[in-house]
């Protein structure tokens, strides 16, 4: 193609929301043009890109055994009703109305469609296993989308599903889906760690995500120094420590007068004590504004996202004091103490200590001495800490390590989930209808195009790795006037295609440096320089993007060097 021609122009000046590497040089480079916030339209250059990843992401998964299909945007919402998702992705869910006045959803994700059409299509345990996927434009209506083509509101996705008659099967397939994950980050030059993540509204028992290692991403990871432990924040877990002033014998419980004293800081001050020797209660509302009571040791912070789990995936939110007052618990006295009529959910870290400093539900008092469960009962103990950096790894009790990803993949495992809500049965050998299991899998394929370009680039521009690289290389003339360079170069670059090679020849009228800089801007593996003095010399000049190598090499010879360099 040439330059001339292409549909979209290069940017001089970094645009000023754009807060991404990855943003302003999509932006800047000509490949991508905004439309809204979080749409955006890909430039013929970035369609070229955005192809190539789609291949590599089609052989892959077809090397599962997936059959690609293509689904429809629009769904009934019914079938969204009936899952129950449309109440949990709440405001992301586009919504509207045909002439009819059928209410109608536009898919971000495609579990409620296909299991519909794999109950029509699947009978027996004969038609399993199943891998089905497609290609295909999404929609989310995101609260703030930003960086680009990271977190947007239209994107293009891969969506997988697997249908299986056990555990076991299901097992082989997410494992095999995880290895095709692996090979595509490798063969289009990202660099992945695999961590353990939250399933979200997408539900399920088991979950994993491909986190693409980034200082601006916007995923928190805790990942162990030591073993290959690793879990988004949302999931991860970690090692309790004993009280450091635990004794062996529980006191009896006592009432103390703290006027005022409403913070965790002012009652360190005031009673001389260590943080890990205070129960905080939080108490939560869900959407039907039921209270939920959070009890958890002092020197530790709540997972809302493990809460929410545990409240059957509902959105939480603090109470407010006017609320608090409403159920009789003064501001800054909260406690699951003698509270009535209210769920209480635990942190397993109440067992790694006793006698601890805890409100009373009455103004200006708090308990010392409050042991569980001698003192009040949970509905449940369980896991809600946030895990941070230096706190223990489950698996080996080294530290953990705080790193920053843009999540590139998830992978779930959904059970009947689905099947079971909307009938998705096969029968099995024994003539018994069964539920069938099934695990999804997904990757965004324009935000792949951008965690890419976070990992490679330099202040010049974007570094395309070969195998997603729009065009094999950037063919550059100097001196466009002559009419005898134009000739030279027109004929080298019909020379290069008949070898199969896919060149953008940069024929404007610019100077050099505009063509050199535009040429690192786009990022392409390799330029060629065509220049009057250089063929006096018989000579051209090929450039390497990655690592700024020149090499002048004889012209009569260029056609066949440059091919093997870029089939290297």
């Amino acid at each position: 193609m040439k330059l001339s021609n292409n549909f979209g122009k290069t940017q001089k000046e970094t645009p000023v929301d754009a807060e991404l590497i990855s943003h302003q040089l999509l932006i800047r480079s000509g490949l991508i043009h905004q439309v809204a916030s979080g749409i955006y339209s890909y430039m013929p250059i970035a369609w070229k890109a955005i192809k190539k990843i789609e291949n590599i992401v089609r052989d892959e998964i077809n090397k599962t055994g997936g059959q690609e299909i293509r689904m429809p945007v629009l769904q009934p919402q019914e079938i969204w009703d009936i899952s129950g998702r449309t109440e949990i992705f709440g405001l992301d869910l586009f919504k509207l109305s045909d002439r009819r006045k059928r209410k109608l959803v536009m898919a971000p994700t495609h579990e409620e469609i296909l299991t519909l059409m794999v109950k029509t299509h699947v009978n027996t345990y004969k038609d399993l296993p199943l891998i089905i996927y497609q290609i295909q434009t999404k929609f989310r209506d995101e609260t703030r989308p930003r960086g680009g083509l990271i977190r947007v509101r239209e994107f293009d996705m891969k969506d997988a599903y697997s249908f299986d008659i056990s555990d076991q099967g299901l097992d082989q397939n997410y494992n095999s889906m995880i290895t095709a994950y692996k090979n595509i980050y490798n063969r289009i030059g990202l660099e992945t760690i695999q961590v353990e993540a939250d399933s979200g509204a997408i539900g399920g028992k088991d979950s994993h995500e491909f986190m693409a290692v980034s200082k601006i991403g916007e995923d928190t990871i805790l990942k162990c120094t030591q073993c290959n432990y690793a879990a988004n924040s949302e999931k991860a877990e970690f090692i309790r420590v004993q009280q450091k002033n635990y004794s062996e014998k529980n006191l009896p419980l006592e009432q103390i007068s703290t006027p005022a004293i409403k913070t965790i800081e002012s009652l360190n001050k005031n009673l001389s004590i260590d943080t890990d020797q205070i129960l905080k209660t939080l108490i939560y509302l869900d959407p039907e504004n039921q209270p939920i009571a959070a009890v958890i040791r002092a020197d530790l912070e709540i997972n809302e996202t493990k809460l929410s789990n545990l409240n059957e995936g509902k959105d939480l939110r603090l109470a407010t004091p006017e609320e608090l007052n409403k159920i009789n618990i003064p501001y800054g006295f909260a406690s699951p103490i003698q509270l009535e009529n209210v769920k209480i959910i635990a942190d397993t870290s109440i067992n790694f200590g006793n006698n601890y400093i805890i409100g009373s539900n009455q103004e200006n008092i708090h308990y010392k001495n409050a042991n569980y469960p001698r003192d009040f009962i949970a509905s449940l103990v369980s896991d809600i800490g946030l895990a941070k950096p230096e706190h223990l790894c489950v698996k080996c009790n080294n530290k953990l390590e705080l790193k920053k990803g843009i999540e590139v993949g998830h992978v779930f495992k959904l059970g009947t989930k689905y099947s079971e809500k909307l009938g998705a049965m096969y029968i099995n050998k024994e003539n018994k209808q069964i539920p069938i299991i099934m695990g999804c899998y997904g990757i965004g394929i324009g935000r792949l195009l951008s965690a890419v370009i976070e990992q490679n680039n330099d202040e010049k521009g974007i570094i395309f790795p070969k195998s997603i690289a729009p065009f094999d290389a950037m063919l550059s003339v100097i001196n466009t006037k002559q009419e005898k360079m134009q000739k030279i170069a027109g004929e080298f670059y019909l020379n290069l295609q008949k070898e199969g090679l896919d060149i953008l020849f940069d024929d404007r009228d610019e100077s050099p440096g505009v063509k050199f800089k535009d040429s690192d801007l786009i990022g392409l593996p390799f330029r060629i320089v065509l220049s009057e003095r250089n063929l006096q010399n018989n000579q051209i000049e090929i450039q390497e993007r990655q690592s700024g190598k020149t090499e002048l090499i004889p012209f009569e010879s260029a056609i066949e060097k440059i091919k093997m360099k870029i089939k290297q």
